[in-house]
């Protein structure tokens, strides 16, 4: 009998992009699915075009507005797949993806085996998507890519992964307070019960860029997302030092806060408090952050808030001209107008 795969999608005012999502879902090669998309509280028309989708083995539901995390929640309380298949609503899968990953996979009731593939990035074509190759690009033990991931600084998307039964029960549920990181604080608890990364690149994945509803996007670091991004840090931390705990774990622990302090040290002075208690327990200091050249020319130029504004326009531009290249090559491809 063939296992069952769940692919579960929280959508959020997605009417753009929700369509070619659940249909990148439906169209999976592997013949036994079930998709289930969770509306939270969209105020376009990303339910009635998801609604649209429904059958035996498509479900869709709305909730009001409670955040990604709450969202992913209610689908994974309701699938029933042997394995899980998360899928944000702008994102899509390659048609082999799940079937790639499933080849001699154990059953998922029993598999501690946690299966990933590759990813990239693109604006509007995902056939122009870019595929970035890092360390965590290969089979690996939990302890050296936890490692490789806060030493290098590299993660792998949510839709890469492909996550048993077993690892999903073993995690528990997404933290429904976080709202920055969220996937990087719920995958380190999958890989720390994981006894094993199995790495198949010929599963892909595409993820969307630009766009700005997207609940990881953002051009500044607020508050509340900041908190977030702590906590997910400190889980990372936690997570790596239980699975070892020697002087390279401990060295690794202190680079990654001293190379996230400065985005704490102006803006959230308690949480950077809580930063250097964290380096002081893990038996090293915090250097006091020193701001770039370039950001206090700026202050001092035009101001705190102005300075902010322009650095939102930068990025905005380069995503303009990113995405303008993107469509460029596209229509030299494709032999299309501009």
């Amino acid at each position: 009998m063939k296992q069952l795969v769940s692919i579960l999608i929280p959508a959020f005012n997605a009417e753009k992009w929700i369509r070619y999502c659940i249909e990148s879902a439906l169209t999976q090669t592997w013949p036994k699915k079930e998709v289930i998309i969770v509306d939270d509280g969209s105020k376009d028309r990303t339910h009635e075009i998801a609604s649209k989708y429904s059958s035996p083995i498509v479900r869709v539901l709305k909730q009001e507005n409670r955040g990604a995390s709450a969202a992913r929640n209610r689908a994974l309380s309701l699938a029933q797949g042997d394995y899980i298949q998360w899928l944000d609503a702008d994102d899509l899968l390659a048609s082999d993806k799940i079937a790639k990953q499933l080849e001699g996979a154990e059953k998922g009731q029993l598999s501690r085996v946690l299966l990933t593939g590759s990813w990239g990035r693109f604006y509007d074509h995902p056939e122009l998507s870019r595929f970035k190759r890092t360390s965590l690009w290969q089979d690996l033990s939990p302890l050296e890519w936890m490692l490789r991931k806060i030493e290098r600084n590299e993660w792998m998307a949510i839709e890469s992964w492909l996550v048993s039964r077993k690892l999903t029960e073993i995690a528990g549920p997404w933290n429904e307070e976080m709202t920055l990181d969220d996937d990087g604080e719920y995958f380190c608890r999958v890989i720390s019960a994981s006894s094993e990364i199995r790495f198949i690149e010929e599963a892909k994945s595409f993820v969307r860029r630009g766009n700005a509803k997207s609940l990881s996007y953002t051009s500044d670091f607020a508050e509340k997302k900041l908190k977030s991004q702590f906590h997910s840090l400190r889980s990372s931390i936690q997570s790596l030092r239980a699975l070892e705990t020697s002087s390279r774990t401990q060295s690794a622990c202190l680079e990654v806060l001293q190379r996230w302090s400065s985005d704490f040290y102006n803006k959230t002075p308690e949480i950077y408090r809580e930063m250097e208690g964290l380096a002081i327990r893990l038996g090293g200091r915090l250097a006091t952050p020193k701001r770039e050249i370039k950001i206090i020319v700026s202050s001092k130029l035009l101001g705190s808030r102005n300075a902010l504004r322009v650095k939102r326009i930068i990025c905005l531009a380069r995503i303009i001209l990113e995405r303008g290249a993107e469509k460029f090559w596209f229509a030299i491809k494709n032999g299309v107008g501009l």
